[in-house]
């Protein structure tokens, strides 16, 4: 938890750094990210693998208890079932564009468990991700539970 806080924090830092004029206020951007975070979540309770190969970025990683998650781990839990989402409510998603670079942000209520234990409760996240290729990407995420 203290891992996942740090990079939050350093994640934070870093994009508090970054010189205000750079901020871009593109409204399309911003409702594209929004789109895509609500379809990950989808594709999570669907457990459409395809679907969330296309969303996370190949270099993908996070940290979630101590170990270092990358996108092919990830993929392999949600399609051994490792991993369930039933379903999950976000509340509002703030989204800040850096140019190609932005980050998403919000709460979310989830009912999911984990290799069979329930997991369920109330999270914040956080993504950061990458235009690529026209597309945007999630190449690094952070949560943790609130109390």
């Amino acid at each position: 938890m203290r891992r996942t806080t740090s990079i939050a924090i350093v994640l934070i830092s870093l994009l508090a750094a970054i010189p205000s004029q750079v901020l871009a206020n593109d409204t399309s951007a911003i409702d594209t990210i929004k789109q895509l975070e609500q379809e990950m979540g989808d594709a999570m309770v669907a457990g459409d693998v395809a679907r969330l190969s296309q969303v996370y970025a190949d270099d993908f990683a996070t940290v979630s208890s101590g170990k270092v998650i990358t996108k092919q781990t990830l993929l392999t839990d949600f399609e051994s079932f490792h991993d369930k989402l039933q379903w999950f409510e976000n509340g509002p998603i703030d989204v800040q564009v850096y140019g190609n670079v932005a980050v998403a942000s919000a709460t979310v209520k989830e009912k999911r468990s984990q290799g069979g234990k329930d997991t369920s409760g109330e999270f914040v996240w956080m993504d950061l991700l990458e235009k690529r290729d026209g597309k945007w990407l999630v190449v690094r995420s952070a949560g943790a539970r609130l109390k």
